[in-house]
């Protein structure tokens, strides 16, 4: 008895004296427009992503684990997130918070499904990414954010209302994302019983937009409606200040940066847009705004969805019990409601959301807030 009682204390002496092994990290990419002309998006991804994990670890990880972030940029790049996403299986990272322009998501997540890897983007809304991934049988590719599809049966309609009777312009800029949104806006405005004078894709990038500043004045053009971004967006209606031609602008969710105001400057008082309603108000997103904000970091445009889809992962994973993407996948369309700084959100069978709200924001002296609709 007195050789086991040595044996036990010798036993404990060493399991004392061993460190404790806890489990391995868990990796996320975060992948967006960290440079290049979209690089406020990239920077909104990279800050909800951190604050979110930062959050997480705080309080003990995710079953143990601490998340680890790899920050990829493509530029919002086709091709360039295609090598990205590459690279990113080829690392055995699992989770993927990305991609945010459309025309980089839709073939980035071929390379992920083969791969059996989640991707969940923040931002990315052209119906395609999880139509096509619903029809080739890839259960891993989801999205937390809306559908152009969605946003058209928000706002074209009201268009149509709003402006009955007025000449209206319709715009993009050729993208998957500007010109989905913009046809998903088309359609419904024109079943609204408006329809638009004038319809064409410009060439984004470009400098000098004075041809199409002159074509839309030539139309006597009341409201412009444009699928775009920022860049492009602030050029035409400064251009178009400069030569005494006004319209209503109204675009989708691309404009929600400060970056607009930047290119666009007094021009772009008055712009509206569409964006989900308010993240930033809601009561769960309180903590982390604060916390965001006190960094030096205003959680504008995607910043939140971005945190949300962390949320996500680390949820998804604790309900399956594993970090297989497959099994997080499967428990997140599970039906019940995951807390998140976006609100509570649900997902359907294709990995869209469910339930979608949408405000009508105006830009006013470089900043912009909801109107009543």
């Amino acid at each position: 008895m007195k050789k086991l009682s040595i044996l036990n204390a010798a036993i404990f002496g060493l399991m004392m004296s061993t460190p404790v092994a806890f489990a391995d990290d868990i990796t996320f990419a975060v992948v967006g427009p960290m440079t290049g002309q979209l690089a406020t998006i990239g920077d909104q991804f990279k800050q909800g992503a951190q604050a979110a994990a930062d959050a997480i670890n705080a309080a003990g990880g995710v079953n143990g684990s601490m998340i680890k972030l790899d920050i990829e940029d493509d530029q919002c790049d086709p091709k360039q997130a295609v090598s990205v996403a590459n690279r990113i299986v080829a690392d055995g990272v699992k989770f993927i918070d990305g991609h945010a322009c459309s025309g980089s998501s839709i073939p980035a997540s071929a390379v992920y499904a083969e791969a059996g890897a989640l991707m969940m983007s923040p931002a990315s809304s052209n119906p395609v990414l999880t139509d096509a991934a619903a029809k080739a049988g890839w259960p891993t590719i989801m999205r937390l954010y809306t559908r152009d599809d969605a946003q058209g049966a928000f706002i074209g309609p009201w268009i149509a209302k709003k402006f009955a009777g007025k000449n209206v312009v319709v715009l993009h800029d050729k993208s998957a994302y500007g010109q989905g949104v913009a046809d998903a806006v088309r359609a419904t405005m024109n079943a609204g019983g408006l329809k638009e004078v004038y319809y064409d894709g410009i060439n984004a990038g470009e400098k000098d937009y004075s041809a199409l500043v002159t074509k839309l004045k030539d139309l006597k053009a009341d409201v412009v409606y444009f699928g775009g971004y920022h860049p492009e967006a602030g050029l035409i209606l400064r251009q178009s200040a400069e030569q005494s031609v006004k319209f209503q602008l109204i675009m989708p969710d691309s404009i929600a940066s400060p970056e607009f105001w930047q290119v666009a400057g007094p021009a772009g008082e008055g712009t509206m847009f569409v964006f989900p309603s308010d993240p930033q108000a809601k009561p769960q997103a309180k903590a982390a705004v604060e916390k965001i904000k006190a960094g030096g970091f205003v959680p504008e445009g995607f910043t939140l969805f971005s945190y949300a889809v962390i949320q996500a992962f680390a949820e998804g994973i604790k309900r399956a019990g594993s970090d297989d993407p497959a099994k997080v996948a499967e428990a997140l369309k599970n039906g019940t409601p995951i807390s998140t700084v976006v609100g509570d959100v649900t997902f359907d069978e294709k990995g869209d959301l469910k339930n979608a709200s949408y405000d009508i924001n105006q830009w006013h002296d470089g900043k912009y807030a909801p109107i009543a609709q």
